[in-house]
């Protein structure tokens, strides 16, 4: 049987539940889709994908485009690991 506790907590917020969503369907994704997808500010996808990319979830990559810099994030293979683990274990939760 699981555990409540048996779930990471680097997932428990609704805006990294919906960064690991959107990256573990598509390749990259740049920071104006991600801010729009998700209907944040800047700050909340910039605080929350920082804490992911520091527990080697995601990548950021930053970049110029023309004079323009431009913020692209993925998800790393521990990433889609650790977030596939995680919702595996919410299905054993909630009986399925």
């Amino acid at each position: 049987m699981i555990k409540i506790n048996q779930l990471n907590k680097e997932f428990e917020s609704r805006v990294r539940l919906g960064i690991m969503s959107v990256l573990m369907v598509n390749d990259w994704v740049d920071f104006s889709e991600m801010k729009g997808l998700l209907e944040i500010t800047d700050g909340n996808l910039a605080s929350h994908s920082n804490a992911l990319e520091k527990a080697g979830y995601i990548e950021i990559k930053k970049e110029f485009v023309g004079k323009k810099p431009k913020t692209s994030y993925r998800v790393t293979q521990s990433g889609r690991k650790a977030f596939s683990d995680h919702l595996d274990a919410l299905e054993k939760l909630i009986g399925r």
